[in-house]
């Protein structure tokens, strides 16, 4: 592909594959997650910005809330809804073919830790979202019961264990600290952590019950930081 100063891009084997391993979807309460955040920040058009789109399941979530949806990823997945306009990108890279200030909101859902630089991402993300626009990223969230019991016996997060599915692929784990310092480096405004409210009881097959009221950080496999860009 041709990138935003006229080179060619070429998506290296070891990236292809490790987008491959992520199967192009995440679990439905991840996207629901984004859902609810859009209906409550974002009233709808302009243009949408998947950024590791994969095979496009976000759309179906909130395709509708907006009048133009562009999709990136390092591979184009078979499954991908020909509404979506989708741009390949190995989104290690850096710049993004994007002008500044192009996106009304941008979503990386569960992309940010298959990436070797988060900071120097978030950084990307802002710069093509408009003044005024929605920076919207998740990621497995490592202070659930889950993790850090993990952590505790296996020694690792139970998201980046070198486990079928997870390493290589995964490769940067951020804590929700990371997360808020990392939005104030960028001068994102009105920041706030959501949770999926969905997570698996450690070392079982099965998930905490929601009508048992479990919810929120301890109970929630993943996190949303969500952000507007500073108006000029």
């Amino acid at each position: 592909m041709i990138s935003s100063d006229g080179s060619e891009q070429i998506v290296q084997p070891d990236v292809e594959n490790r987008a491959q391993k992520s199967l192009g979807a995440s679990s439905d309460p991840i996207y629901q997650m984004v859902a609810k955040t859009l209906a409550k920040r974002y009233l709808g058009g302009g243009v949408l910005v998947d950024i590791g789109c994969g095979s496009g399941k976000l759309w179906s979530f909130v395709g509708d809330r907006s009048d133009c949806y562009i999709g990136f990823d390092a591979v184009r997945y078979p499954d991908l809804p020909p509404q979506i306009e989708f741009i390949p990108f190995n989104l290690d890279i850096g710049k993004t073919p994007l002008p500044d200030g192009f996106a009304d909101v941008v979503c990386a859902v569960e992309i940010i830790e298959h990436l070797e630089n988060p900071r120097a991402f978030m950084r990307e993300l802002v710069r093509f979202t408009k003044p005024g626009g929605l920076v919207i990223v998740t990621t497995p969230n490592q202070l659930s019961l889950l993790s850090k019991l993990s952590l505790i016996f296996k020694n690792q997060f139970n998201a980046f264990q070198e486990a079928p599915g997870l390493y290589p692929a995964h490769i940067t784990a951020l804590l929700e600290i990371d997360f808020i310092r990392i939005a104030t480096e960028c001068k994102l405004t009105d920041t706030e952590i959501n949770y999926s409210n969905q997570g698996r009881i450690p070392f079982t097959p099965w998930h905490w019950p929601k009508k048992l009221g479990c919810h929120g950080r301890a109970f929630s496999d993943n996190i949303l930081l969500v952000g507007q860009k500073l108006k000029v």
